[in-house]
């Protein structure tokens, strides 16, 4: 059985007398089968876990297990793994079938095995009847499938790729990740794939890995870490574009942030208290034109905003708009402040630039940080008790 298994990793290197810690104390348990996407921004430790992994870097502290194995000090020939790497790095003098068979050969294996292996995995990868032809006569999309039929035929236990698809163009990165996704239920194996690209985690991976300085943040299925992040990191880096964040002073009956008060009932958040420092959370598509309040499940209090830029992306328009004395807007991939938000409209909608506007916040879609630390405290909203102790259903049901 393939798992994979990282028992408090921990990597650090001596940079000019200083000590750098790539991956700290990192504890991973992949599952036979499964696929994993490392992901995080440049510098997280992704690329490093994945090389101790390998055996291409020993950990300083802790201990790795392929299987039932521990492979902490082994060479990366003894684990078992196979590694597809940004760099395709083909040989060019050689013909597709040559290179695909090129490390059995190293290995001296028999001639009919060679056949046997290279055969399947071109049926796998789809390329029938391009054996014998050269790199350069083959797309960037033909040239990243041999290199992973390259991988295939070492019949490995674990497959490792190191953001194979960051080269291609953008329409051929999605072709590949559905090819992927194919190879994947088809060879039945455990593939842990290291990417900055939170749309190749989100589509690909059974479980998303999401590092932040070296440090695992979250492990867990995409949407979970999309709907219930476990943190103020987590929750501003899965998403495009970015989770609107504001600030605010818990009240008696809700937050109040500079520009608007969100209502809600601290006492159904454990730990929260009047007067903690928290942090709102709102995804751009959990923010309404008042014009379609009625369609909220459960809406906030009327904000007024004025609108900045509109951004029309096809299936929607990227609505930026400014709070109180707001003088700037910010760009997609960065979020908002206390006096930005950022709202995402159908496309046929008629807001116009520099027009003022107000909108509601759907109570069910907030997530509600602790500011000093960061960490999650609730991915939904209860509205203020004002039934005698019913709920709004409840109060609803009884008229």
């Amino acid at each position: 059985m393939a798992r994979v298994k990282l028992e408090h990793v921990t990597k650090r290197y001596d940079d000019q007398g200083e000590t750098v810690t790539a991956v700290d104390d990192m504890n991973l348990d992949v599952d036979h089968g499964e696929f994993i996407c490392f992901v995080g921004p440049s510098g997280c430790g992704k690329s490093t876990t994945m090389e101790t992994i390998a055996g291409l870097t020993i950990p300083s502290e802790g201990e790795v297990y392929i299987g039932d194995r521990e492979v902490t000090n082994l060479p990366p020939k003894d684990r078992g793994i196979a590694m597809v790497f940004q760099n395709i790095a083909l040989f060019p003098h050689m013909d597709v079938y040559d290179n695909i068979s090129f490390g059995l050969r190293l290995r001296d294996y028999p001639q009919d095995e060679i056949d046997r292996r290279v055969e399947r995995a071109a049926d796998i990868v789809q390329l029938e009847g391009m054996l014998d032809r050269m790199p350069d006569e083959m797309s960037g999309g033909q040239r990243q499938r041999v290199a992973i039929a390259r991988a295939i035929v070492r019949e490995p236990d674990v497959f490792l790729m190191d953001e194979p698809l960051a080269n291609l163009d953008a329409k051929l990165k999605v072709h590949m990740r559905t090819e992927l996704q194919r190879l994947h239920k088809e060879l039945d194996t455990t593939i842990i794939y290291v990417t900055h690209d939170q749309e190749e985690a989100m589509t690909l991976s059974d479980r998303i890995a999401v590092l932040n300085s070296g440090a695992l943040q979250q492990i867990d299925p995409p949407l979970t870490c999309y709907n219930e992040p476990a943190n103020l990191f987590v929750a501003g880096f899965i998403g495009s574009p970015s989770m609107n964040f504001v600030e605010g002073t818990v009240g008696e009956t809700g937050i109040e942030t500079p520009n608007f008060t969100l209502g809600f009932d601290p006492a159904s958040v454990e730990g929260v208290g009047v007067g903690d420092q928290v942090t709102v959370g709102v995804r751009p598509e959990d923010i309404y034109p008042i014009d379609v309040a009625d369609e909220v499940a459960d809406p906030s209090e009327t904000i007024r905003a004025t609108v900045d830029i509109l951004e029309p992306m096809g299936d929607e328009i990227f609505t930026y708009m400014l709070l109180g004395d707001g003088e700037t807007s910010m760009s997609a991939d960065e979020g908002a402040t206390n006096d930005q938000l950022l709202m995402s409209v159908e496309p046929d909608s008629e807001i116009e630039e520099e027009t003022d506007i107000e909108v509601v916040i759907d109570r069910r879609k907030v997530h509600l940080f602790d500011t000093a630390s960061g960490e999650a405290l609730v991915h939904e909203l209860d509205p203020v008790d004002t039934t005698g102790g019913l709920s709004g259903s409840e109060a609803e049901s009884d008229d």
